[in-house]
């Protein structure tokens, strides 16, 4: 699986030092915060085998349950052979496996992705409670499978190594009803589905699985509705000198910089760039590339305030303030109809796009 391979591979026991929320107990769910609305979901859902189901251990310790949504979806592949055998037993057999090396070899609570695929297209409950909070659709349990996203994201793990190996039809057409059934119930779009090697120093999900993603946004986009086509960055360097550079610079602030957001790609920019990168688990070569900006953006909307705010007032025009108030919400509504944008007032990885570019 993804958290087998070499460099940076989530830190469970750091992030979870870090994490505020509701926490869930080994033998149910300890739910707190007020439920978010949304609509409820309409595509059919997937079987997905439980916990107990499949006969899961319980987590070492307390999980961590947030009263909002996941916002994007990122496959991987396990990193396993590629078994012939594509039974349910097999399948349970695999979720197994994999939770006793998350849990036994890399010390985590429990196992890491929500949901494991396997070869045969039998689709299994990883982390605990990851099936309930999926069916309630305002809640998402925080897990360990990449590393910077894991309050964000839910985690696929597709069973196999598709570095070379041409990724199954069954197992391809599962994954696209899962993953439809997850932007319904969360509310994502397609273009917010990735793939864990746009996060971090990794070859996962395999160079196979990674060139079919486009194809899966599409399919995603056809069942469920929204846009397919995946956010694309600039790469930034030293020496550089735009207003692209200096947005970078609100959202390194955004995340614990101190710079200067004067638009300038200086030695100062690079060195945080760098830090952001190691503290991310992202390649590390100052380079602002496409790891960096997915790590960087993080939705924004009306109440929120801070520095990433303030880069998309910058970008708007309006007073800069560091405050998502109305004349923000304004903005942001005018500015994504102009550009053919779902017209929300939401700062998503889409609109971020549009104002970076």
């Amino acid at each position: 699986m993804s958290e087998r391979r070499p460099g940076a591979a989530p830190n469970e026991t750091t992030r979870r030092a870090l994490l505020g929320g509701t926490l869930l107990g080994t033998t149910g769910l300890l739910l707190g915060g007020t439920a978010l609305a949304r609509t409820p979901p309409t595509t059919r859902e997937p079987d997905i085998a439980s916990t107990d189901a499949w006969g899961a251990r319980p987590p070492r310790n307390e999980l961590v349950l947030l009263s909002r949504p996941a916002r994007k979806i990122i496959v991987h592949h396990t990193a396993t052979p590629n078994s012939t055998d594509h039974s349910r037993a097999h399948a349970f057999e695999l979720a197994r496996s994999i939770q006793d090396h998350h849990m036994d070899h890399n010390g985590w609570t429990d196992t890491g992705q929500h949901f494991t695929l396997s070869r045969g297209g039998h689709i299994t409950e990883g982390r605990h409670h990851s099936l309930a909070a999926f069916r309630d659709g305002g809640r998402h349990v925080v897990s360990a499978h990449t590393s910077g996203q894991n309050r964000l994201a839910v985690g696929i793990e597709n069973e196999g190594t598709y570095d070379n190996v041409a990724f199954p039809s069954t197992q391809y057409d599962e994954l696209v009803g899962l993953c439809s059934a997850l932007c319904t119930a969360y509310a994502i779009e397609p273009y917010e589905i990735y793939g864990h090697r746009d996060f971090n120093a990794t070859g996962c999900p395999g160079d196979r699985l990674y060139a079919l993603l486009g194809q899966l946004r599409t399919d995603v986009a056809a069942s469920v509705g929204g846009d397919p086509t995946g956010v694309s960055w600039p790469l930034l360097r030293s020496g550089d000198e735009d207003e692209r550079v200096r947005v970078l610079q609100y959202l390194l602030n955004e995340h614990g910089a101190t710079l200067t957001t004067d638009g300038i790609y200086g030695p100062a920019t690079e060195g945080a760039v760098r830090d952001f990168q190691r503290s991310t688990g992202a390649i590390v070569d100052g380079l602002a590339g496409n790891q960096t900006w997915n790590q960087a953006v993080r939705e924004r909307t009306y109440g929120d305030s801070g520095p990433a705010v303030r880069a998309v007032q910058h970008r708007l025009g309006t007073t800069v303030d560091g405050v998502f108030g109305p004349v923000t919400e304004s903005a942001v509504r005018t500015f994504q109809s102009e550009r053919g944008l779902r017209g929300n007032g939401v700062v998503d990885a889409r609109t971020w796009d549009e104002l970076v570019g």
